[in-house]
């Protein structure tokens, strides 16, 4: 597997979370870049994944996949038990 490009990027850090990402570092022992790629990774991954749940779920609402009355009450009731009383 290829290594990617990397780049130097910058940016402004209370130094609060400063010395908290080098408390992190140094107790996994690794260094402050890592850390940061390790969290910069993660939070991408999850905005990436909600991007395109919404952009799916807009598809299906705009080719008229909605669910029916009837799946949204059983839905409710699954999980709230006073979900009927809702109705």
């Amino acid at each position: 597997m290829a290594k990617s490009e990397k780049e130097v990027i910058t940016f402004r850090l209370e130094s609060q979370m400063k010395d908290a990402l080098d408390e992190i570092a140094s107790s996994i022992q690794r260094d402050r870049s890592f850390v940061l790629s390790e969290a910069i990774t993660l939070y991408l991954d999850v905005h990436r994944w909600q991007l395109e749940d919404i952009q799916k779920a807009i598809a299906e609402a705009d080719a008229g996949e909605f669910a029916s009355d009837k799946q949204v009450a059983d839905t409710f009731a699954k999980w709230l038990p006073d979900a009927n009383s809702m109705a």
